[in-house]
């Protein structure tokens, strides 16, 4: 997991998912987008090649997969992967499915925006005190920043 100056992160924190080229290219590492060397380019970054993938690394040694690279919600400034925020809507006892996008506004830029299908025993639930219970749900999970707002 690598920052944007090629520094490998410590554990805890989100970056690009990376494989080293150093001492040698791994043989099954595709060498070339054919006749696009600028996309081939944009895979490199110094000594590395980027998966396109976002993670984390955990203190026991695993890694994370958090979300795609080109798939992400920019609020605020802070980079936030719809698939984290999906999950932990998931591991709610009252969400069956989520989905999460962006949603434009003029304030941040963009916001997360969530759609959830409700599991039939919370579909009779206050459905405010249910989004504010989502909300906070998210946040402790994840980040205060990563709330769906809508």
């Amino acid at each position: 997991i690598i920052d944007e100056n090629e520094n490998i992160l410590p554990p805890g924190e989100e970056g690009d998912i990376a494989i080293s080229l150093k001492p040698k290219r791994p043989f099954s590492l595709f060498s070339q987008y054919i006749d696009d060397p600028q996309r081939t380019n944009a895979t490199i970054r110094g000594s590395f090649y980027l998966t396109g993938d976002r993670g984390v690394k955990d203190e026991d040694g695993y890694f994370w997969f958090v979300g795609r690279s080109d798939d992400v919600i920019l609020t605020s400034g802070y980079r936030i992967g719809p698939f984290e925020v999906e999950n932990a809507l998931i591991e709610h006892p009252a969400v069956a499915e989520s989905a999460v996008v962006s949603s434009p506004d003029p304030i941040r830029g963009e916001i997360v925006k969530a759609f959830v299908v409700l599991l039939p025993a919370y579909k009779s639930h206050d459905p405010q005190k249910l989004i504010r219970e989502l909300q906070e749900h998210v946040k402790k999970v994840t980040a205060p920043y990563k709330y769906p707002r809508k």
